[in-house]
């Protein structure tokens, strides 16, 4: 009986220490990480951080496009608004040469514009427009003479004709047109002259004479010839 009871103080004694050990045993599996737990993490991160960069790389792209095509789209604006820009010109052009119905038949001088000659100070091309009304009959043939006003030694001067350096100083440029025509020359001017003013008398044959004055700023400005007002 005394040996029966030994032997399972014995067996009890044994259960204990082998549940001990189940119970160590299962702690530190618990505070040791799990490999494949890391692995899928890392996994999951680096998928995440090349998504990221992918998206900044197409928001980079579709930055690029948008901003060639916001430049293309202003040069393409520019370019209809010069085109409509010569357009109007043209229109009012072709509005004030037929001009009342196309009831006025006479010369008019319609406008001009000088530019200086590359390279000179002194020397000028020389660009007028005359007009006729669209009823305007047979071509009208003269000529058109230009003086120029101005200040040179603080003394007002007005040159025309050998002065400016035209060949011909009593009949000018010559014209023929039936519609309109611009006539085109050339002239110098001495140096140390200011020029004011562009003074114009055209002459057709068996016509009056038609005579207009601008100023130099108008004449000289970089764009379309300046109209004459009447």
């Amino acid at each position: 009986m005394a040996r029966r009871k030994r032997l399972l103080l014995l067996a009890a004694w044994l259960g204990s220490l082998v549940a001990v050990a189940l119970v160590t045993w299962a702690a530190v599996s618990a505070r040791q990480p799990h490999p494949l737990g890391a692995s899928t993490t890392a996994a999951s991160g680096d998928a995440e951080g090349e998504a990221l960069r992918q998206k900044v790389a197409n928001g980079q792209r579709d930055s690029q496009v948008a901003g060639i095509a916001a430049r293309e789209l202003r040069r393409n604006l520019a370019e209809r608004d010069e085109e409509i820009s010569g357009l109007r010109a043209d229109l009012a052009f072709y509005t004030r040469l037929v001009g009342n119905g196309g009831q006025r038949d006479g010369l008019k001088i319609q406008g001009a514009r000088a530019t200086a000659v590359r390279g000179s100070a002194d020397a000028w091309n020389l660009v007028v427009t005359l007009t006729r009304s669209a009823r305007g009959g047979d071509p009208v043939k003269g000529n058109l003479r230009l003086a120029v006003e101005g200040i040179q030694d603080n003394t007002v001067r007005t040159l025309e004709g050998p002065a400016l350096g035209l060949a011909v100083s009593g009949e000018g440029l010559p014209f023929a047109f039936r519609y309109f025509q611009q006539v085109q020359g050339s002239f110098t001017l001495p140096t140390g002259f200011q020029p004011t003013r562009l003074r114009l008398q055209a002459k057709g044959a068996g016509q009056e004479e038609v005579a207009a004055t601008l100023s130099w700023t108008d004449v000289t400005r970089n764009d379309e010839a300046s109209d004459v007002q009447h």
